[in-house]
C-alpha cells in the first residue's frame, strides 16, 4: 500500500514536519474567491500537466495558458492556475484583487491518503504553515517576474531539498496508483528526515 510522505517519516522516527514546513495552515481569506475549490479539485498529482520539476493546472479551462507561462518559467499564471510541487500543498489563482498582496494566490494545505483528499486548510495573506513561518513572506521574496512563485533562482530563500527528493515525494502520493519507487527515490526519501529535524530545530531557534 503507497503510504503518504509524512506517515513515511513518522514511521522511520523521522521528524514529520516536512509537509508542515511547506504547507500553509490558516482559515483567513483576503476575499471572497471566485474559485472556490473543495477537496474533489485534488487528485493524484502526477495525473496533472507535468511542467519541468511540477505540475500545473486550470480551474478556469484555461490550461494552454497556465502552461505557457510556466513552460516560459516566467510572467503572470491566468487566473485559475493550480500549481502543485508536492501532494499536500497547493496554490490557486484566484481573480484579480483577491488578494493584491499575494498577487491573488491561494494556498491550500491537503491531508492525502488512498481515499482521497481532505481540506485541512486555506487563506491568503496570513496563512502560516505548521513551524509557524508565513506563506506569504516567504512567496513574496519572489521577483516580480515571477509571479510570487518560487523557485531555486527566483528570489525566495532556498530550502536545502534537492530535486530528487521533490521527485521522491511526488510519487508517494497515495492517491496514484501503487508504483514501485526507483533506488533514487528510496534513497531520496532516508536522506529527508535529517534534514528536516535540522530545519525545525534552527526554527525553533530563530524563535527564542
Amino acid at each position: 500500500m503507497k503510504k503518504s510522505l509524512v506517515r513515511i517519516l513518522a514511521e522511520t522516527g523521522k521528524v514529520s514536519c516536512f509537509a508542515a514546513l511547506l504547507l500553509c495552515a490558516s482559515n483567513v481569506q483576503a476575499g471572497e474567491p471566485k474559485y472556490k475549490v473543495d477537496a474533489s479539485e485534488f487528485k493524484c498529482i502526477t495525473k496533472l500537466t507535468s511542467i519541468k520539476h511540477f505540475f500545473v493546472d486550470n480551474l478556469a479551462g484555461n490550461l494552454a495558458g497556465t502552461v505557457d507561462v510556466a513552460k516560459a518559467g516566467k510572467g503572470q499564471y491566468p487566473e485559475g492556475t493550480v500549481l502543485q510541487l508536492i501532494p499536500n500543498e497547493v496554490m490557486v489563482k484566484q481573480q484579480k484583487g483577491f488578494s493584491p498582496a499575494t498577487n491573488d494566490w491561494e494556498f491550500f494545505a491537503l491531508d492525502t491518503d488512498k481515499n482521497g483528499t481532505k481540506i485541512v486548510s486555506h487563506g491568503a495573506e496570513e496563512v502560516n504553515n505548521f513551524l509557524g513561518l508565513n506563506c506569504s513572506e516567504c512567496h513574496k521574496a519572489a521577483r516580480a517576474e515571477f509571479d510570487f512563485v518560487c523557485e531555486q533562482d527566483h528570489g525566495c530563500a532556498p530550502l536545502p531539498l534537492t530535486r530528487q527528493m521533490f521527485h521522491a515525494i511526488q510519487h508517494t502520493d497515495a492517491r496514484c496508483p501503487p508504483e514501485q519507487l526507483s533506488a533514487e527515490d528510496v534513497a531520496a526519501l532516508k536522506e529527508l528526515g535529517p534534514i528536516i529535524e535540522q530545519l525545525k530545530n534552527e526554527t525553533a531557534a530563530n524563535k527564542k
